[in-house]
Parts: C-alpha cells; sequence; structure tokens
C-alpha cells in the first residue's frame, strides 16, 4: 500500500488527504521540532542569562575587591606614615632647634634640658609608674633598694592623679607624726603637688637629714587637710621585724611565730629565712606573715619569700607584657620542701606591689601553704617596671608587664581580696602604728599616750583567733585517729 505524507495545509496540522492518519502522524513530527527549537532557543536564552549574570557578579566582585584594595592602601599608607620614625624624628629636631634659636630665656634652652625635659614628658604620658630618670634619680633608686637614704620616711605612688601615701615606714618622721596610708600630699613647702610626678613629690620630700619640710596633708576618710611640720633622717629600712618592731622575734600564744616584712629589699628573704629558722627552733607551730603597710620593692625577692612557703618547682607569679615573648614565669627554686604549718597573711589597703605578690601566691596555694589572707583589700599596684640603664648614668623606669597569681588572678587596679574581712578606721590604724614605733607616743599628752598604749590590733588578735581555732580542730582529729586505731 503506498503511503503519501503530504505538507500541512494553512489550515493546521489536523488536516487530511489521502492517508489521513499518516498526514496527522506527519503534524506531530513537525511539532516536535518546532517545540524543540522553542526549547532549544529558551536554553540558548537562560544561558546568555547565566552568562550576563556572572559576568555582572564578577565585575561586582572585582569592583570590591578594588575598593577595599584601595582603602587598604591608603589606610596602610596612613598607618606607614604615623609610624614612619624619620618623619618625626625631623619634627622633633625642627621644633627642638626652634626652641633653641628662638625662646625668650635662653639659658632655660640648653641641649640637655630641653631633651631631658622632652625625654620626662613623654615617658610621664604613658602612665603614673613609668619615668625617664636621670643620673642623680637613678641613684636615688639604687640607695632605696640598699637601704639607706635621707628623708621623712614616707612611700609615695600616684592614686587619681594625685600623689599619696601608700605607707609611712617604721621609726620614721612620718610615721612619728601619724601619717597614714591613703593621705593625699597637698603641698610640700607651701607648693602645690597637684601637678607633680612621683619624682617631683620625692625629690621635694628628701633632703639632707637635720633640715626642716612642711607637708599639707588631706585624708579622704574624714575630710580633714592638716599641716605637718617633719625634720629629715637618715632612714634606714629593717625589712624584717618582730611584733614589737625589735629583732628579738618571741613566739606568741600557742606558738605562735610573728614577722612582719615592712619592705622588699635586697636582702629580705635571706633575712626572713634566718628568723623562720629561729621561731622554728623555738617551737613554732603555726605563723602570722604581716604584710600591713608593706609598699612593695624587688619582685626577685618577693619571689623568694614566697619559696619558703611553696613546694620546689611551684609556680609563684607570672607577668605578662605586650606580646608572647615578653610572658615570664617565676617558680620556686627552694630544695627542701618547707615546713607544713597553719599560716595567717596580714594585709591592708598600704599593702602594694611584691607584698601582693606574695599574698596572692599564698592565698591561690591555700592547700599547700595552709594560709588564710586576713585584713582589707589591698592597693593594686601590680605592674612590672623593668629598669633600663642608659649610657651616660640616666635610666628608664618602664612598665613591661602586669603580674598575675598563679591561678592568674591580675592585681593590678584589683588588688588582694582577704579570706576574711577585718576592717579598721584611720584612727585605729594611726594608734597602732605609734605604739609600734619605738618613741611614737613621746610627743603625745597623757590622755592621747594612754589611748595608744591600750591600742588593739583587731587584725592580729582576729588572726590568733583563727590560728587557735585550726589548732583546736587539729587536736580533734588526732584525737579521733587514736581512739579509732584502739577499736
Amino acid at each position: 500500500m503506498d503511503f503519501q505524507i503530504s505538507p500541512p495545509a494553512r489550515g493546521g496540522f489536523d488536516d487530511i488527504s489521502h492517508g489521513g492518519k499518516l498526514n496527522r502522524c506527519g503534524g506531530k513530527v513537525n511539532l516536535a521540532k518546532t517545540a524543540f527549537r522553542a526549547y532549544f532557543r529558551s536554553r540558548q536564552k537562560d544561558n546568555r542569562m547565566k552568562k550576563r549574570l556572572f559576568y555582572g557578579l564578577l565585575l561586582a566582585a572585582l569592583g570590591v575587591n578594588l575598593l577595599l584594595g584601595t582603602h587598604l592602601y591608603f589606610t596602610t599608607a596612613h598607618a606607614a606614615e604615623k609610624d614612619d620614625p624619620y618623619l618625626h624624628y625631623k619634627l622633633f629636631t625642627t621644633v627642638l632647634e626652634k626652641v633653641r634659636a628662638e625662646y625668650v630665656d635662653g639659658d632655660k634652652a640648653s641641649y640637655q634640658s630641653l631633651v631631658s625635659s622632652a625625654l620626662k614628658g613623654m615617658i610621664a604620658t604613658l602612665d603614673p609608674h613609668s619615668e625617664f630618670m636621670e643620673a642623680r634619680k637613678y641613684d636615688e633608686l639604687r640607695k632605696d633598694t640598699e637601704g639607706v637614704f635621707g628623708g621623712v620616711g614616707i612611700v609615695v605612688g600616684l592614686k587619681d592623679n594625685a600623689v599619696t601615701v601608700i605607707a609611712p615606714m617604721d621609726e620614721t618622721p612620718a610615721a612619728g607624726a601619724g601619717v597614714l596610708s591613703g593621705d593625699r600630699i597637698v603641698k610640700i613647702d607651701g607648693k602645690s603637688a597637684a601637678k607633680f610626678t612621683l619624682n617631683d613629690a620625692v625629690q621635694n620630700l628628701r633632703g639632707k637629714p637635720g633640715t626642716d619640710v612642711t607637708i599639707t596633708f588631706f585624708r579622704p576618710s574624714n575630710g580633714e587637710t592638716r599641716e605637718v611640720k617633719l625634720t629629715r633622717a637618715v632612714i634606714k629600712v629593717a625589712t624584717v621585724k618582730d611584733v614589737n618592731g625589735k629583732s628579738e622575734y618571741p613566739l606568741l600564744d600557742d606558738q605562735v611565730g610573728y614577722v612582719r616584712l615592712a619592705q622588699f629589699g635586697e636582702r629580705t628573704s635571706a633575712e626572713l629565712g634566718d628568723v623562720l629558722k629561729k621561731l622554728e627552733a623555738k617551737g613554732m607551730k603555726a605563723l602570722v606573715l604581716d604584710l600591713r603597710d608593706n609598699p612593695g620593692g624587688l619582685l626577685d625577692q618577693a619571689v623568694k619569700v614566697c619559696e619558703k612557703f611553696v613546694p620546689p618547682g611551684q609556680l609563684v607569679v607570672t607577668t605578662e607584657g605586650r606580646d608572647e615573648k615578653s610572658k615570664d614565669t617565676y617558680k620556686s627554686t627552694a630544695r627542701a620542701t618547707p615546713t607544713v604549718m597553719p599560716r595567717v597573711v596580714l594585709v591592708n589597703g598600704g599593702s602594694a606591689s611584691a607584698s601582693e605578690i606574695v599574698a596572692g601566691c599564698l592565698q591561690d596555694l591555700a592547700d599547700k601553704t595552709k594560709a588564710i589572707v586576713i585584713g582589707e583589700q589591698t592597693f593594686g599596684k601590680g605592674s612590672v617596671q623593668s629598669i633600663l640603664p642608659l649610657p651616660d648614668g640616666a635610666a628608664l623606669r618602664l612598665t613591661t608587664a602586669k603580674y598575675y597569681t598563679p591561678s592568674h588572678k591580675v592585681i593590678h587596679e584589683k588588688g588582694i581580696t582577704p579570706d576574711i574581712l577585718v576592717p579598721m578606721s584611720d584612727e585605729q590604724e594611726r594608734d597602732l602604728a605609734l605604739k609600734r614605733s619605738p618613741g611614737g607616743a613621746d610627743a603625745l599628752d597623757e590622755k592621747d599616750r594612754e589611748r595608744v598604749k591600750n591600742a588593739r590590733d583587731l587584725q592580729l588578735e582576729r588572726a590568733l583567733d583563727v590560728l587557735k581555732g585550726i589548732a583546736f580542730y587539729s587536736q580533734g582529729l588526732k584525737a579521733e585517729k587514736k581512739v579509732s586505731s584502739r577499736k
């Protein structure tokens, strides 16, 4: 049978000739072709749209990248300009030469005075404890750590931008006049101390022994302002003392030893070691370590003092600076394990720096040191000042790190919080300071002398009560063990 497939009529694909069924099939084939062409054109269109979208996104990404790169370039260039040493050296020397050439009082514009003043100002803007020290000042610092200098016996610091007494030293003119930790120095010999640096304050307070200096103090706790005339003396700092401010070291009740550290000097740890041996030879069963009004001192001495109470190899303190390289850890290098006994560490607002390191260490390691901290919140001076000698005899005292206790508690501007808080008023602290300072009450009238004589050390009393309680508890445990062993 012959078949004829004719092209579709203009009326549409459903027109039928002699082979109607086959013509209809041919229409379906043409319909499929048309559909395929339409599908192909649609895919082409989609591909073109996708390409446009892709290229659009690519251009946008390139644009953003260009924008960020440009911003980064200018930011980096600006930062580089800010840190370009030669640019700023040029500015400094330009100003220096202009002052040298044009300042009205030429005798005040020597290179030495201008550069020295510039260095002092530069370092002073960093923090209250950093300082550029001229050769004379550096020599005074060395005398401080050696334990002999001329002055009134006040350790000062900057607190809230005011020259503040950190602690008066025992057996000094300041201690005898009732100066207390926290007193603010308003004037020295009539000169306002409002803009004094620490160096200014120290220079004005110190002088030839036998000369007088008049100091105006403001006491924040009661709002009292008073003027005190003090006679400078040779200040010899005995760093280790007994309960009477002497070097006899008697045992207190219940065979409790007592040692007071006035500051951390070059021989403090060695002296403490000798005293502890004497007390142990006398039968000491517990110890009170008094760090009240101890303004601090040498870091290495604080570490060595801690070695008397912690196991060998134990972390004592960590110092951390601006980067990982400046992190230092200090561990006990003692060979022998210290005798284990109950201990109390006494602190107050005058306990600062190195004394806070010791208190924080013994508190953190209470399971090993058997130490309980009693008293008041400490000062909170926990930054490390490195002494960097310079070629001409001057030196930089520069804050390079902060102290952290073994549990990584920061000390700076926080202080050490006692385990048992025992507050004392300014009057109680003043009377107690006069009482333990030989001759401190001699200048008082009879009524005041009697009051000072009867002054109570509430913090020490609480420490002895705590140690007595621990002793009773320990005896009870021993008795129970004996009974149990008999059964």
